[in-house]
């Protein structure tokens, strides 16, 4: 590899890494600073940034952008014991959306919200039934379950924000603009 080649690369992945940050601080403050108390918990919009996040990013960068930023926002928030959880739920989450296509909000990225969903409901329900009631409890589960209609408001309203923001996102051509990045 050429040496030009070698520093074109570099400043791709610098950039890339960039923006990944920013998605990540994004995503922290938004999960961390604006989100409703729950039972279990808490209730945000965040992860609509973790959607557009995946919808723009190659999927390594969107995975990490997810879980560091929702993992800081459980872990500066005073919900560490939810941080493992987090960290690969919103890993997860990333892969239900797609940066293949010339447009954010397209037909693909908009079924990714079910298995989103899916994902948060179960995996969050699932992680507090058997890891936080300490072992495998049929009871614990099935109680755990019992929060999935505040999961679902999240992800309404992530998947709100998330497609409000990413009409507006392709209303202004940014992944056009930025093909370099998100090519």
């Amino acid at each position: 590899m050429s040496t030009i080649a070698q520093v074109k690369n570099s400043t791709k992945h610098i950039q890339l890494i960039c923006v990944t940050g920013l998605f990540a601080a994004m995503i922290y403050v938004l999960t961390a600073w604006l989100h409703i108390p729950t039972g279990a918990g808490y209730t945000h919009a965040g992860d609509g940034l973790i959607y557009l996040a995946a919808s723009m990013l190659p999927t390594p960068y969107a995975m990490a952008a997810g879980a560091i930023g929702a993992g800081l926002a459980d872990g500066l928030s005073g919900f560490v014991v939810w941080l493992p959880g987090t960290i690969v739920i919103k890993a997860i989450t990333a892969l239900c959306f797609s940066r293949k296509t010339e447009k954010i909000i397209c037909v693909r990225n908009l079924l990714g919200i079910i298995p989103a969903l899916v994902i948060c409901v179960v995996c969050y329900s699932l992680y507090e039934g058997i890891f936080m009631a300490g072992g495998f409890s049929k009871s614990a589960i099935i109680s755990a379950f019992g929060q999935t209609p505040a999961y679902c408001i999240q992800v309404l309203a992530s998947s709100i924000l998330y497609i409000v923001l990413g009409l507006g996102f392709d209303k202004a051509e940014l992944k056009k603009k930025f093909s370099h990045l998100f090519g």
